[in-house]
Formats: C-alpha cells, structure tokens, sequence
C-alpha cells in the first residue's frame, strides 16, 4: 500500500470522507473546520488532507459550505441538490438529483445568479400545495462554456443574445474579439467569465455561423444548443481512412457465403446508409426470413477512436436538410453500408416460421453477402399494390419474393395485434425541401405496405435475438418499455369520458386494453387527439441489461439489434451476438455493471437527440406558416389551458395556439377534469377533440410561436313567409 493510500484512510483505515461525514452527523451541528479536525480524530500527518476533502465533499453537494466558514450535511437540512432548469419567463425548478423527490419552483429572485443547466443547491424555504418552493444557495457546477446567439453590433458595446431563451443574459464581445461578424448574423460564443449576479457574462466569438434566414443556419443553431457532437476526432477520421474502402478475402474466413441469395435493401428515397437487407422463401409448411445486418462490429473495435466517437454520440440525428451520423462517412455509407452489387460483411438471423407465422426456430451466423437491388418503399408499393408493369416486368424474378414478404409481414402483423401489441397510428409530418435546399411544403408522411415489411421483419429479428440471449442467461442489452403508471391511465380514462367514449380503467395493466381503445377511436374525428394523449400517457422506452419486456410491443423479450449504423446499443448487441455464436458459453461480453452505464448513457443521448430533431421541426415549421397570415384551416384542439387552447391543422400537421384575449364574446373558466374551456355567460364550450375552423393570426418565428385566431360562423339570415 503506498504512503498515499495510508494518509487517506489514516490509522482506522477508514476512509477520510466517511470520519468527517461520521463527524458532522454524531455533532448534529455544522461545524467549523478547526472541528471537524478535532471530532474526527485526525492524526497530524493527515491535517493537510482535511480542507481539500471536506471542499471535495461540498462540491459533490454532500456538504453544504454555510455563511460564517462553517460545514453542513445536507440531509440535515432542507436543502436539496439538482439541476436548475430556467423557464424563458424567469421563474426556474430544481430538479433534484435523488429519484421521487418534487422538483423546486424557484422564483426569479430566488435564482442569485444560476443560470439554466447549473447544479445547485436550493433552500426550500415554503411548502406549497404544488409542491416545495426555495431559492439558490449554492452554484455546484457550471458547464456552459460556449452558447449561440445573434450578434449585435454597437457603437460602445457590441452583445450575443442567446438563442436560447432560457438563458437570461447577454454576452458581451470587447473589441477585436468579434471575428469579423456582422450585426444580426449567428454567432458562437466562447465564455470568459460570468459577472457576479450572472446577468451578464463576457466573452469572444469563435465562429460565425451566418444568416439566421438560412434553414442550414437554423439547423447549425440546434445543433450548438443541444451540443451535439458534429465533428468527428482527427483520431476517428485517420483511422476511418485506413480501413479498406471494400470487403477483402481473408474477411470471409469463419463467414457463410450467401452472395447468391437474393437479399434486397428497402429503405426511403434519400437514405445512403442501408444496415438491413432481406429476404424470404415460401416453403410447404411456412416461410424462412433472413435478415442480414452490417457487420459493423467487425470494423469498430470496442475502445477504438472509431468506437469512442460513437459512444459520444450514441445514435445518429436526423434533420430535414442534414444528418449528423454516429458513425464517419467511410463507414456508414460506403464500407458497412449494404449498397447493391457489393460484396458486404453481415450478422444474419435466419426465422422459420409455420403457416400461422409462429416462429419455429431461429439461427444466427456470420456471413458475407451481396445486396441483389436496392428498393424504395415507394417501388415496392407500386409492385405491390398498384401493380405497376413497368416495375413488374423490370424485377419479374424478384416479384415473388415481394409477394412472399408481404404474405408474411401481414401474418407477424396480426400476431402482434393478437397478442395485445399497441398500434399507434399517428401522422407524421414530412418537410419537403426545394433542390437549392429551400422549404417547400410539410406533407403527411407516407406509410404503405412496405414500410409494414420492414418493421415487422425488423421487430421479428430483434425478437430473435433477444429470446436466444436471453436463454442463454447472457448479459446484453435490451430495450425495455415499463407499465404506464396507474394514476395516468385514470386520467385518461376521465379524458376519455369526456369524448363519449364508454371506458373503464383496467383491471390488469395489459397493451391489449391499449389496442382496444384505439380500435374504438379508429376514423372518428378525435381520433388523433385520443391516439396523442395516449401515447403521452405511456413511459418512454430504454436501454437496460435488466428485461422488464417492452409494455407496448407486449413482447417478453425485446432489443435493438438491426441499426448498427445508427445507433450504439444494436452496436453492442453485435458484439455480444458476435461472441456467444459459439455452442460453448464464453465469458459475458459486457459486464452487468457496463451494461448498466451504457443504456444509461444511449438513452440518454436517445432523448436529446430526439429533442434537437423536433426541434428543428419546429423552427421549419414558423417559417413555413410565416407567409400564411390570415389564411383559414381546418384542425382538432388538441389540449386546453387557462390562457385558451392548441389547434393541430389537419391538412399540414402544425399546431398553434388560440389565445383567450382573442376570443371577445366571454369569460372562459379552464375545466380541467374535463378537458375543456367554457363560457360563463354563453356556455359556449372549447374542448379537447372538438373540430374548429381557424384563421392564422400572426406568427412570432424569434420565438416559434404560431397564433391563430377562430373564424366565427355567421348565422344564416332566415326569411320569414309572406301572409297570403
């Protein structure tokens, strides 16, 4: 044991955080420093090491360092430790760290300078009906090194203001330090220092971004804000470029060759990174898939630059003008990417399933194989069911197989409805941008049979894999969807009673009940808002080595194994495939402890990324609405609150706000229970589900904020009859 270790945990060989924690809590005080040395029974040789232990501890936010030099445990007091997220109003809530604690509404004066995404320490100083309410006592941590704004030139002073609207400061830029940037162009910024009530803070812009008009400029400005990584290491690109830039011969030793199968890709127009490819053969007694995955695995080693850049980034973004991939592009589109008529490293999972598309057994192997056409879902539905001749007469010998697929995806698909799977049929908006990259229109995204193929050959082979894994007690990663929590269901099932709709909470928390209320609603007028509320009502799924199963695909066993590409977890289930293939059982891939961290860590990363993609939606979509001013609609309200209600426009899949002041004719009272606004002198009622006809009322693109305005229907004029 070196003399380091010794001085650490001293002559009772305890550790020196556990005696000053021991001694905080038996003084049952906060004590000064000259006490802590003395009720925790140092030895002299270990007085050197008390300050900067006890400052380690108030860093962690396990002490707390109080007004007249003196130190606290935190449990002892109604402090609490979080994140502080700031509302663009002001106002801002702590977060706390330990899980089931309510979050802390923080007044504005109450912030003392924290600004949004710091971890502090927060004095609950009253308890409300709504929950405990304090003010900052402590900054613990402060990230923010670098925000993105609009430049501002003046005379004296030249500021960034933050994109962000939670961040309540301006930048100030000292001359020489603009970079060259012209007023109102997009700026990063780089933080120096922060002023002592965080206010203000000063700083030099590192990059010019350019003009906010520019729809890449707006995706870049997202990108900033969520800190998504967007520039690959020096380290990952050199050894991304000394990869081979195609399959070579001693890759095929330990690999079945199935380059003569007919595997085919299916993906949407744009896609450049295709990571499955499929096929099916119609037998007397059933069907056989084969799902070929890249071998991504082979390439990325675990620890590597490459690996370590992907790990950061856990998935890749998608946005309507731009991707940011986890992977560089000499992978994800060329050397792992299952481009026709190429020789390509695969995993492959093989399913025989009967004629009642019951699986009978699964393999799974390593192999070389060649992509035989790379289909458009767009393609394969004019095959399908337009029966397109010109397709048809073209790809003749791969027309059966298509039949084939889609005989077996209607099977799985029933299957899935059979056990209770939940459906969510929910539209999707779709930018179509112009050649030059400007926003042409927003469109329903088109779903059609063979994007049904592919989901549920995806959710069969991730299934596969997940049930062999499982058996064989092997630790991986699984993606796992917990019960939605009971006292949300009943609120639905409130909301839902308000609709009409004759519904009971169940009895037993099952997605068949899920899939029965969806069926209810199905091509009713409000059945995208019950679709919407539900989904809102249901927990988000994640990556964990611990199997729940996932609620809404009620499914047992359940992970991610088809998009190694995109996302790290299917990564590391190859990895973990890869190395039980063997009869005998190997030691764990992955260590439990590993696992754990790692589903953390690509759920989180999961979210964020969705977050920025929706984001972006978002600001495309003010810019879309901006030239539509005093244009009629027709849409759904779909939710209330006490300052009016959010209309979604059925023909472009947008959401505005109508807001109370515009409505002249009453006083409206918010009915909560029942999800409404009503009139106290008319009676006139604003409920969720309810179709309204809307007019666009102004559009604020700075802050993304779309308002319409309702269209009153004149009453018709009725004649009286003449007397004869």
């Amino acid at each position: 044991m070196s003399r380091k270790r010794k001085r650490t945990k001293g002559r009772s060989g305890r550790p020196l955080e556990e005696r000053i924690i021991e001694a905080l809590r038996n003084a049952a005080r906060p004590l000064y420093m000259r006490e802590i040395r003395h009720f925790a029974h140092f030895s002299p040789d270990e007085k050197h090491m008390i300050k900067p232990t006890v400052q380690e501890l108030a860093r962690k936010g396990i002490v707390v360092h109080l007004k007249g030099n003196r130190y606290g445990l935190l449990e002892y007091m109604e402090l609490v430790t979080g994140k502080l997220t700031v509302h663009p109003d002001g106002f801002g809530f702590v977060v706390p760290e330990k899980p089931g604690e309510p979050d802390v509404f923080v007044p504005r004066p109450g912030l003392k300078g924290a600004i949004h995404g710091d971890k502090v320490i927060v004095r609950i100083e009253k308890h409300r009906k709504k929950g405990p309410e304090g003010s900052v006592v402590r900054i613990l941590q402060r990230d923010l090194k670098r925000i993105v704004g609009t430049f501002f030139k003046g005379k004296r002073v030249s500021v960034v203001v933050p994109e962000d609207d939670r961040l309540l400061f301006e930048v100030v830029i000292p001359k020489g330090h603009a970079k060259g940037a012209k007023s109102g162009e997009v700026v990063v910024a780089e933080i120096d220092h922060f002023s002592h009530r965080g206010h203000s803070a000063e700083g030099k812009i590192v990059e010019v971004v350019g003009d906010p008009n520019d729809m890449a400029v707006q995706t870049r400005i997202v990108v900033e804000k969520y800190e998504l990584p967007h520039r690959f290491s020096n380290e990952c690109l050199e050894a991304a470029a000394s990869l081979p830039d195609r399959v070579v011969r001693e890759d095929f030793k330990g690999r079945k060759d199935i380059r003569s199968l007919a595997l085919v890709t299916i993906d949407g127009e744009t896609a450049r990174d295709f990571d499955d490819a499929v096929h099916v053969k119609k037998t007397r007694s059933g069907y056989v898939l084969t799902v070929a995955i890249a071998d991504v695995s082979h390439y990325v080693k675990p620890g590597g630059p490459i690996d370590r850049d992907a790990y950061e980034r856990g998935t890749s973004t998608y946005f309507p003008n731009a991707v940011i991939p986890m992977l560089p592009e000499a992978l994800s589109n060329h050397l792992c990417s299952l481009v026709p008529d190429e020789d390509r490293l695969c995993m492959c999972a093989r399913i025989t399933f009967n004629r009642r598309g019951e699986v009978v057994r699964s393999s799974f192997f390593k192999g070389v194989m060649r992509s035989h056409r790379r289909f458009t879902y767009t393609e394969v539905k004019k095959i399908l069911e337009d029966r397109d001749p010109e397709l048809m007469e073209r790809d003749w010998k791969l027309v059966p197989m298509l039949e084939w697929m889609r005989e077996l995806a209607e099977l799985l698909h029933q299957r899935r409805l059979d056990r209770g799977s939940i459906d969510f049929d929910l539209p999707e908006p779709q930018v179509v941008l112009g050649m030059t990259g400007e926003l042409e229109e927003i469109v329903r995204r088109e779903r059609n049979i063979a994007h049904q193929v592919i989901e549920e050959f995806m959710i069969a082979a991730n299934e596969a894999v997940a049930r062999f894994l499982a058996g064989r007690e092997i630790p991986t990663l699984y993606r796992v969807h917990d019960l939605p929590d009971a006292d949300k269901i009943e609120d639905f099932v409130k909301f839902a009673r308000t609709l009409g709709l004759d519904l009971r909470p169940p009895k037993k928390m099952e997605a068949r009940w899920f899939q029965h209320v969806l069926d209810m609603v199905q091509g009713r007028p409000h059945e995208y808002v019950v679709n919407t509320v539900l989904l809102r009502s249901m927990k988000q799924a994640v990556y964990s080595p611990d199997n729940i199963g996932h609620f809404g695909l009620a499914s047992p066993f359940y992970l991610h194994f088809t998009s190694p590409i995109r996302r790290y977890p299917d990564l590391v289930v190859h990895r973990i495939l890869k190395g039980n293939l063997a009869r005998v059982r190997k030691r764990p891939v992955y260590q439990y402890d590993a696992l754990k961290e790692l589903g953390s860590h690509c759920s989180s990363r999961e979210r964020v990324a969705m977050e920025a993609e929706r984001e972006v939606f978002e600001r495309f979509k003010v810019r879309f609405m901006a030239d539509k001013v005093g244009e009629v609609f027709e849409g759904v309200i779909s939710s209330v609150t006490s300052f009016g209600f959010f209309v979604e426009l059925k023909e472009i899949f947008i959401d505005g706000a109508v807001r109370l002041v515009d409505i002249a004719d009453d006083y409206y009272d918010l009915d909560q229970v029942n999800h409404r606004l009503v009139g106290k002198r008319t009676g006139r009622v604003f409920q969720v589900g309810q179709e309204v006809k809307v007019v666009v009322k102004d559009v604020n693109i700075a802050r993304r904020h779309i308002n319409f305005a309702i269209v009153e229907e004149k009453p018709v004029k009725r004649r009286g009859r003449r007397r004869r």
